[in-house]
């Protein structure tokens, strides 16, 4: 594998890398499987790859959709994109517009919560069902934890100082790092595909900084109160014991969609689809496979 290759590796259960046209420029998406849509949001400084084990076992039943959106460790750099969440958001809408997919079900995952409740909330003829596992909702985004990232962002250079500790697989397990997010190591394949990419390429650094500059718990908060307009499926699948993100959310996730239910991801931190990827899949395959009637209780 050379250096390139190795930075920009995607794991080939993701399926067939498309290139799509999206407001900002091109993005990468990744295609498997056939039947029912279900398209898939990572969130900072992670990409597609995120999925890869979801992906390989659900692509035999359903059409699985795992974007790369430009958060940090993407492949080609959008520098005339928002990078905002409304703007990730808008993006999401066009790709699932450009590649014919009708209503779809959405999965996401930290900040990718937050994209996909943007656009369930504004755009919900594309959205099916919803399901979010632990992220950013409500006034945590960024977490409280990861929020010196935004104020590194502004420092120059910082963002540059960032990835070059990146480089090292003792401090990405740094509780500041990713070290918090999974309980179990993390594939070093897919772990150079989340940190390398900022070290490989300036132009990703200068995505990463705007990226950071947009998460903002104004555009959380003013999702939420639409929730009770969105009248489609939703699951909560929150990991018990998350480190930034509070299981009362998950809670008050339930109680907000006037057609959810939770269920929890024991043994697991942040990135469920890396720490419990079989019982993400089951609650996932249940959830498309038979949905629940709307107005059925949560």
């Amino acid at each position: 594998m050379t250096d390139t290759q190795r930075v920009y590796w995607r794991h080939p259960d993701l399926g067939a890398r498309r290139l799509i046209d999206v407001p900002g420029g091109p993005m990468a998406v990744h295609d498997a499987g056939a039947g029912a849509p279900i398209v898939f949001v990572h969130g900072f400084a992670v990409n597609a790859n995120l999925w890869r084990k979801v992906v390989g076992e659900l692509s035999g039943e359903f059409r699985c959709i795992a974007v790369d959106l430009p958060l940090g460790s993407h492949e080609l750099p959008m520098p005339a994109a928002d990078l905002t969440i409304p703007g990730l958001a808008g993006m999401l809408a066009a790709a699932i517009a450009a590649l014919g997919l009708g209503p779809v079900t959405l999965v996401g995952n930290d900040s990718g919560d937050a994209v996909c409740q943007v656009l369930a909330t504004t755009r919900p003829d594309l959205v099916a069902g919803l399901v979010l596992t632990s992220g950013d909702a409500y006034d945590n985004c960024p977490p409280q934890a990861f929020r010196f990232l935004k104020l590194l962002a502004r420092v120059p250079g910082g963002i540059a100082a960032l990835a070059t500790t990146l480089r090292m697989n003792t401090l990405r397990r740094l509780p500041i790092a990713y070290g918090w997010l999974t309980r179990r190591p993390i594939d070093p394949r897919a772990f150079d595909s989340y940190c390398l990419p900022m070290i490989d390429n300036a132009a990703i650094r200068s995505d990463t900084r705007r990226v950071l500059a947009g998460l903002n718990p104004r555009v959380t908060l003013a999702a939420a109160q639409r929730f009770g307009e969105f009248d489609r499926p939703v699951l909560i699948a929150w990991s018990r014991e998350d480190k930034f993100f509070p299981t009362a959310h998950a809670e008050q996730l339930a109680r907000d969609f006037p057609d959810a239910r939770l269920e929890w991801v024991d043994d697991s931190y942040t990135f469920s689809p890396e720490d419990k990827p079989q019982r993400l899949t089951a609650l996932i395959r249940a959830f498309v496979g038979s949905p629940r009637p709307q107005g059925s209780p949560a």
